[in-house]
Parts: C-alpha cells; structure tokens; sequence
C-alpha cells in the first residue's frame, strides 16, 4: 500500500509541475524560493531577497536582496534568471523531467545560472555541465511544450 501512494504522489508532483514555466514549489508563488537571482553574480552566493523588492516575471515572484539588484533583473531578466524556469538542470538534461531545485545547489556556467536538486545531483551535474547543458538546451522546450 505504502509503494502506491508513493508512486501516486509521484504522479501527482510530476503533473503539478509540468506547465509551469518557471519553478515556484507547491504552495508558493516565489521563483527560487526567495532568493535573489542577481546575487549569484554579484555577489558570488545565494542571498535571500527582500519581500519590499519583489518583481513579477513570467508568473512568478521574484525577490531581490536591494534595488540595484531588482533595477539589474529589470533591465535583463534572461541574463539573471535560472535557466529551466529554476528547475533542476540535471533533472531536465539527464532524465527529460522537471523536478525541484534547491537555491544552495547552484553553478554559474558561461554567464548562465543553473540550479540542482541537492548536493548529490549536483556531484553528479558537474561531472559533465557541457554534455548537461546540451541535453537540457534541447529537452527544456520539448518540456514547456507539455
């Protein structure tokens, strides 16, 4: 009984994620749990945003650290938001699927943000980012199509 609620639960995450366009988790509607995406950049870490520095962007909330960070993603959105919506990279190069992305599990790539699940998916997204990157490139529209 218990392994079928698991793999309907499973079913029910999957579905729940598969049309959005940018991950906010279940009960949310924060784009990166929170954190402020320019961060990464400037500032070489995650960084939470400031509720009073919040910008809606493809459906999500954003949350931005400062101004200056909220004015940057303003001006360019695409060089700062993560790519696959924030969804675990790995898990849409690898497995073609989305799955969550934990904020404290991220690597900037030739100026490109990308989120992992967890430390151990994220070992295994370093291992090969090109090859990753390749695969997610072309899974990730095939996946908003859905």
């Amino acid at each position: 009984m218990k392994r079928w609620l698991v793999v309907l639960f499973s079913l029910w995450i999957n579905s729940a994620l598969a049309g959005d366009a940018i991950y906010t988790g279940f009960f949310s509607n924060k784009a990166v749990s929170g954190y402020d995406t320019v961060a990464y950049f400037t500032q070489g870490k995650p960084v939470k945003g400031k509720s009073q520095y919040k910008y809606t962007y493809q459906g999500a909330d954003w949350f931005f650290a400062s101004q200056e960070h909220l004015d940057l993603f303003k001006q360019s959105p695409e060089k700062y938001a993560p790519q696959y919506g924030g969804f675990c990279a790995w898990a849409v190069a690898a497995k073609n699927s989305r799955a969550s992305a934990d904020p404290k599990n991220w690597k900037i790539v030739d100026g490109k943000l990308y989120l992992n699940y967890d430390d151990d998916v994220q070992q295994k997204w370093l291992k090969d980012i090109p090859g990753f990157v390749v695969k997610g490139d072309k899974n990730w529209p095939k996946l908003l199509a859905e």
